[in-house]
Formats: structure tokens, sequence, C-alpha cells
């Protein structure tokens, strides 16, 4: 892959799986796209998008967050990951909502979240999430030739070819997610 990250050395993902956490690595392992996706070691103080961006010169619009939201019906539980466009904020309370079918969606809190994904917080991505969750995918990313989000930990990114965020398990495409 050719970076546009200058600022940052890639290796292949699937051939380093002690760069990202567990789940990530097993993802990684079984998915077609991931002989497209890169590995980068970075600070883990400097995991947050914002200080991230600044550290290593990366446009906010070519890193992804993903953040898990939950809300229920009728004693049915419905878990969605949000990744969206850095430069935007999932669209929770309406669009989030409405996919989701619930009176009210919220973010899963930090402990269960790390728990259910098997992931450090601030490093939760799209990639090895739970069997059953949705992926919502903010359109704009897939235009992304290159898209930088989690690994897993902290210590690490992972640098995911825009279009293939759409191949991920259980992902959905949805313009105007982020907002």
């Amino acid at each position: 892959m050719t970076l546009p990250f200058p600022t940052l050395t890639s290796l292949p993902a699937t051939a380093h799986p002690d760069k990202v956490a567990p789940p990530v690595a097993e993802a990684l392992a079984g998915w077609p796209g991931a002989a497209e996706v890169a590995v980068v070691e970075i600070d883990p103080d400097l995991a947050d998008t914002a200080a991230m961006s600044e550290a290593y010169d990366i446009p906010m619009t070519a890193s992804g967050n993903c953040v898990v939201v939950a809300g229920a019906r009728a004693g049915d539980e419905r878990i969605a990951a949000c990744v969206v466009r850095a430069d935007t904020r999932a669209d929770v309370n309406t669009l989030v909502r409405k996919m989701l079918d619930v009176r009210k969606a919220s973010f899963l809190s930090m402990d269960r979240a790390v728990e259910e994904t098997g992931m450090e917080y601030g490093g939760i991505t799209p990639v090895g999430l739970p069997e059953g969750w949705r992926v919502l995918v903010h359109e704009a990313l897939l235009e992304e030739p290159v898209v930088v989000v989690g690994s897993g930990v902290r210590t690490s990114k992972l640098l995911v070819p825009g279009r293939l965020l759409a191949d991920l398990p259980g992902a959905e495409v949805v313009p105007d997610l982020g907002r």
C-alpha cells in the first residue's frame, strides 16, 4: 500500500498479529480484504484521534472514529458500531436510533465496550467486532484512499483502503451517518 502519510511506517497487518488486539488479528486472518490492510505503530499517548492527527500530520478526513451504541426495544438489545469520519460526529440521536429501531440510543459504557470487544478503550475498531453487531459505516469514508482506524490497542493503528470498509462483516454503508 502506498502511504499518503510519510510520518508513519507501515507493515502488512496480517504478518504482524502481535501489533493488534487478538480479535482484530483473528478477523484479519479470515477477511479477504486483509491483504490490503497495514498496521503502524504509534505512541499510545497519541492514540486519541485529534492528538494522533496533529502529531503524525494526518488529516481528520482520513481518520475514522468507531463508537459503540446500544438501545433496546421490547427487551431486545440492539448494538451497532458506528464508524464516522473524524471531522464529524455520529448522528446517534436521530439516524442511528431510527436504524436500530429503538426509542433511545446511547453510547455503550467504556467498561462494557472494552469487555465485549476484547479491545482497549481508545483503540476500538470496526475490524474484529463481536459477531452479530451491526457496523454502520459513514459513506464519506469509502471515498478516502486510506482510512486510519483503531487496531484494538492504543499502540498502533490500522490503515484500511476506504472502499474496503464496506466489505467488513456486518457493514452497512450509511449516507450522512457523520454530521
